[in-house]
């Protein structure tokens, strides 16, 4: 028996081993010595984690090597000062040689290539100079790369001035050519001269021309091949510009068939790094793209 504190006799000591420690009391009920009995807590249910929460993410895959280009690739860096300034020197050289090939081939007067003989037959309409025309319709064709989603580079914008104003200084430069063979010579001479041009400034990887890169917008826009696409816009320009009065003839078919063989040849001996097939690659990949 414990004393009761308050003097008034003595009650019995509670203990865990009594009877009336096993009885349950309601929660609330206020005890002379201990107070409020606190409610017992609710055990929360116990979950299972799912298979699929306990699993560990599945590591990332890395970028492939072509994705890593097309990124280093971007349309930005065509405009950094660290990547253009070395390679300025080749572009100009190239763009220069372009027009230089494109005088000779309208001063043998024996057919241009599709674009040169739709530009000619504007010429002749309006009265300007063939180079004029190329400057004046660079603009509008640059302009329709943006719904076709390419984007230009620096050496998109010096194309379309350089080129232009190289063929007028040229044709304004040089002799007159008389009699047949002098003609083939210099036609052929002004298709080498192109080839070696496009060679340097394609090796650039600065920006394709504005006419290369409304092919490339319709070939990721439409999901024609490269060929296809070439095709459709310079048949189509070739067309409209004899009806303007364009020179079509030998020259026209030695371009259409050489050209592209010649540009290969002088990308092996300019673009040794192989910046420019590193880089279609990537897009095409990047795109999804079919076919050449």
């Amino acid at each position: 028996m414990a004393p009761d504190r308050h003097g008034f006799g003595a009650r019995p000591a509670r203990t865990d081993s009594s009877p009336g420690a096993g009885s349950p009391k309601a929660p609330g009920t206020i005890d002379r010595v201990s107070g409020p009995e606190p409610a017992s807590p609710t055990p929360s249910p116990i979950r299972t984690p799912s298979p699929e929460a306990t699993a560990s993410p599945a590591p990332a895959a890395p970028p492939s090597p072509a994705a890593t280009s097309h990124r280093r690739a971007s349309p930005a860096s065509r405009w950094s000062p660290a990547i253009v300034l070395p390679r300025l020197p080749g572009l100009i050289a190239g763009l220069v040689l372009f027009g230089v090939g494109i005088a000779l081939m309208a001063e043998a007067g024996m057919g241009l290539g599709p674009w040169e003989v739709f530009h000619q037959g504007i010429a002749r309409l309006t009265g300007l100079q063939l180079g004029t025309v190329s400057i004046l319709l660079g603009v509008p064709i640059l302009a329709a790369w943006y719904p076709l989603g390419e984007r230009p580079g620096v050496g998109t914008v010096i194309n379309i001035v350089l080129v232009g104003a190289a063929t007028n200084v040229a044709l304004g430069l040089l002799p007159a050519v008389e009699g047949q063979p002098q003609q083939l010579f210099t036609m052929l001479g002004g298709v080498a001269t192109i080839a070696v041009g496009s060679g340097l400034y394609l090796a650039s990887d600065l920006g394709p021309g504005p006419r290369d890169g409304l092919m490339t917008g319709v070939h990721f826009r439409f999901g024609w091949s490269i060929r296809r696409a070439r095709t459709a816009v310079e048949l189509s320009v070739l067309v409209l510009g004899f009806l303007l009065g364009g020179t079509v003839g030998l020259g026209t078919v030695v371009f259409a068939l050489g050209i592209g063989p010649l540009v290969q040849v002088a990308l092996r001996v300019f673009d040794r790094e192989g910046r420019v097939s590193k880089r279609r690659r990537a897009m095409l990949e990047a795109r999804g793209a079919v076919g050449e």
